[in-house]
């Protein structure tokens, strides 16, 4: 698997003179490696698309007829449009396409088995995403922390026929992927049921929505490679109403940051009016889970304390039980967003919170760096030990078991007294800010600076509307509280 990765990666850097970055390489790479798939499969593809007609072009001959290649198979019906639509070529020089190709043809990828060919992609992706850095963390999530998720979670289709999985805001398909593999690991080497897989591979069971053309194409790659169809609608999830499907699990990374939130959406399912995105987001788990559905949703520190949180944690609280929060050891997202600190909410729909449980695995743990501290699956076994077998968070639980005091348990009149700012469910002290070398990273720093100053220019904005509007009492005690 890594020599297949490192072959395909190391022809990247060739690329970038011609102007391709790496993103746009991946996409390239997809469109490719679906065409020759096909071919090993004896998939019936358009005149003219098929692998032998781009094997046997050259010169700007090559060229014109990929770029006409793509053309043809985004007007198809199904995954193959799906895959294909808006595609264009980014080679303008036709050598380095020729090579591509050449590179792609030495393997023969459907003798792979799914596992290698899928962690070949999946490499790739993470690859792009830690060469990239500018703005891959809300397109790709550590596979490490998605299977830790995942274990806790089980989303486990084979527990009923209409079981569905859902990710809004899925990027390259981590979640859906990483489902798909704890499935087949459920299974100890065994094939799936016949009805199992049939629902898997005929876009019955993982579902998502992307924003963003890019990460939606190479989710369904990505998918493709595993043996697994999915349904990714293309759209905004916040600002468009939802549907009336509603799934089992919602396991979601929705991106950080505040960028396109102008204004509150309009949705009548949303009991409170934010423009915060991350907010917003959890309010939508909320309303597209099933009753008796669970969520694990990934939100950045400053949600649990933004304005608004309050409202949309006690929203949360009423209609969920929000049993288990985790909070994330600083620097998980390096070196896709190194300075954003972030938690875990795990919560069950229809039922009200009377205990939160926290499991604290940030203070006094030294941060997570790209070579000296990486990221790997022992920060969360205590965790994934404490939270139990029972993915609803009904598991016996006891404080006592964990060997650094980490483990805790909130009331919810505690969480009401603290008017649901769940930012302040803390107990353990911190350490580090004494020992020059824990110290947080420059870069870090800067990152809670710039989120604190977005949550004062907020309350600014919104005194500035009060006092637009006449409503000069009402701003003066917004601005007090």
């Amino acid at each position: 698997m890594s020599d297949i990765v490192q072959k395909l990666w190391g022809f990247c850097h060739t690329l970038r003179h011609d102007g391709i970055d790496y993103g746009d390489y991946i996409e390239q790479i997809t469109y490719l490696l679906f065409i020759k798939m096909a071919d090993e499969r004896n998939v019936k593809l358009p005149d003219g698309c098929d692998w032998k007609t781009l094997i046997d072009k050259s010169g700007t001959d090559l060229t014109d007829t990929y770029v006409d290649v793509l053309r043809k198979l985004g007007t198809q019906k199904g995954l193959l449009g799906d895959i294909f639509a808006g595609a264009l070529s980014r080679f303008t020089n036709p050598v380095n396409l020729k090579r591509l190709i050449g590179l792609i043809d030495e393997t023969e990828w459907t003798e792979l088995d799914i596992d290698v060919k899928g962690e070949a992609f999946e490499g790739l992706l993470e690859k792009a995403a830690s060469e990239g850095k500018k703005g891959a963390g809300q397109y790709f999530t550590p596979r490490i922390l998605i299977q830790s998720i995942v274990r806790c979670m089980k989303p486990d289709p084979r527990k009923k026929a209409d079981f569905t999985i859902c990710d809004p805001a899925c990027g390259t398909g981590g979640f859906l992927v990483c489902s798909y593999e704890w499935l087949l690991e459920q299974t100890k080497g065994g094939a799936l049921e016949r009805d199992v897989a049939l629902r898997v591979m005929t876009g019955k069971t993982y579902f998502g929505q992307e924003l963003v053309a890019r990460p939606r194409r190479l989710a369904l790659m990505n998918l493709f490679l595993h043996n697994v169809e999915p349904v990714i609608k293309f759209g905004d999830s916040i600002y468009e109403n939802p549907d009336s499907q509603r799934f089992d699990v919602v396991l979601t990374n929705p991106p950080f940051g505040t960028k396109g939130a102008n204004q509150a959406p309009d949705r009548e399912d949303f009991t409170i009016s934010t423009s915060n995105k991350q907010l917003n987001f959890v309010q939508h788990v909320i309303t597209i889970l099933k009753p008796g559905g669970r969520a694990a949703v990934v939100v950045p520190d400053n949600v649990l304390f933004a304005d608004q949180a309050g409202e949309v944690f006690k929203v949360l609280t009423e209609d969920c039980n929000l049993h288990t929060i985790l909070r994330l050891p600083n620097g998980t997202f390096t070196p896709y967003s190194p300075g954003t600190k972030t938690n875990v909410l795990f919560f069950t729909k229809g039922y009200s919170t009377e205990t939160i449980w926290v499991y604290d695995g940030r203070t006094n743990v030294p941060g997570i760096t790209k070579k000296d501290r990486p990221l790997t699956p022992a920060y969360f076994t205590e965790f994934e030990k404490l939270y139990g077998a029972d993915p609803n968070g009904g598991s016996k639980r006891n404080s006592a078991d964990s060997k650094e005091d980490r483990w805790h348990s909130f009331h919810i009149s505690e969480v009401k007294e603290k008017n649901y700012k769940i930012d302040s469910l803390k107990w353990l002290t911190d350490n580090t800010l004494d020992d020059a070398d824990s110290l947080p990273e420059p870069e870090e720093l800067a990152v809670e600076a710039i989120e604190e100053l977005r949550a004062a220019v907020d309350e600014l904005q919104k005194v500035v509307v009060l006092l637009e509007n006449g409503n000069g009492d009402s701003a003066a005690s917004e601005g007090k509280r």
